[in-house]
């Protein structure tokens, strides 16, 4: 009965999207609008889907069946020393070159089995933005002073949000899931299985001669194949069923909200814009960061799109709020949370989100 409503939901989609793209719409701009949403959904599906979020869904599901529940509780869990907790939450998203929705599934994951909502928010918040790759492009191309504003901005306030959730709603962690855990499987076959895939996960996001990548690739899947050959049969079941629920969870969501970021990135008249996001002021500020929490970034394309509203007069500190909102959420990301989390948690992450990037970009702005 669940499995026909989630295919469902897919059929339901699917003709949603025929259905707009086939109409004939009267209005050129309408029309363009709804073909600009098709053709984000098809680039993203294209670009992030296999090498990201499918790798992202697996991971989850190791974290879920192969973790042991204690580990995360003593690294990330409600119980643990904050000053332990939340740097390791902060800085362990620096090697991963995802964006703000590949990064949803990693924190299902660590939520599920047990992170405190503190700790998951601030691994939430700071994954998509420090990676390795992304502060060197900011660094090589807006110069270094931005790039580590950015890194300690964003460091710094996923911890500080961290902590006003947690303080907030005193959240144990579980995120509302059972709680699983192979008790089969040795604990070094379990770690290797999920570093195999978070390397497959690293090298799929970088940007690599495509023969190498491709070899490494093909290397990493094959040896994460045969690692499921030693693992027990009803372990592999539960690791595969534990990534098709986050998948069912969270795709459909994902795919709404890029769409509809499509749409809303084509109806947004650009010199408006780019009116608006100059100067320093707080409302300046304040514009970016909310713009920047509903527009979708693809990874390391957030760098070129500021560097060119620099161009045009974008101002510094409305610069660094477009990178910390829109690093950080997007539409997409903010639909799939408030399924997640639930309206109250969500909304206040994402008010969190809006408040600080708006006062370090006014902060640097105005230095």
């Amino acid at each position: 009965m669940e499995r026909a409503k989630e295919w469902k939901k897919f059929i339901a989609l699917a003709l949603g999207f025929l259905i707009f793209y086939f109409l004939p719409f009267e209005h050129e701009a309408v029309r363009n609008a709804i073909l600009q949403g098709v053709t984000l959904l098809g680039s993203y599906a294209r670009e992030h889907v296999l090498l990201c979020l499918i790798p992202a869904f697996f991971i989850a599901g190791t974290i879920t069946v192969f973790i042991r529940g204690d580990v995360i509780l003593r690294l990330l869990g409600p119980g643990a020393k904050k000053i332990i907790s939340y740097p390791i939450a902060a800085v362990s998203g620096a090697i991963l070159a995802v964006c703000s929705c590949t990064i949803l599934p990693l924190f299902g994951g660590i939520y599920k089995r047990g992170a405190g909502i503190g700790p998951g928010i601030a691994f939430l918040f700071t994954g998509p933005a420090i990676n390795i790759t992304a502060l060197f492009l900011t660094g090589s191309v807006l110069g270094w002073e931005i790039s580590f504003m950015r890194l300690a901005a964003t460091v710094i306030s996923g911890i500080l949000i961290g902590l006003i959730m947690q303080a907030i709603f005193r959240d144990k962690g579980s995120g509302g899931f059972a709680q699983t855990e192979e008790k089969n499987v040795p604990w070094w076959l379990g770690v290797s299985f999920l570093g195999l895939q978070m390397a497959f996960l690293i090298i799929g996001g970088l940007k690599i001669d495509g023969t190498i990548k491709t070899i490494l690739l093909v290397v990493l899947a094959g040896a994460v194949l045969i690692l499921t050959f030693r693992m027990p049969r009803e372990s592999t079941t539960s690791w595969i069923g534990e990534s098709w629920s986050f998948a069912k969870k969270i795709l459909p969501y994902l795919f709404i909200g890029v769409f509809i970021a499509g749409i809303l990135s084509s109806s947004l008249p650009e010199q408006v814009v780019k009116t608006l996001v100059g100067g320093n002021s707080l409302f300046s500020n304040l514009f970016a960061s909310v713009f920047g929490m509903v527009m979708y970034f693809a990874t390391l394309t957030e760098v070129p799109i500021v560097q060119s509203l620099m161009g045009l007069g974008m101002g510094k500190g409305p610069a660094l709020a477009l990178f910390m909102a829109g690093n950080s959420l997007s539409l997409p990301s903010m639909i799939v949370l408030t399924k997640l989390l639930g309206k109250k948690k969500a909304f206040t992450y994402f008010a969190l989100v809006v408040l600080f990037s708006m006062s370090w970009g006014f902060i640097y702005g105005n230095l």
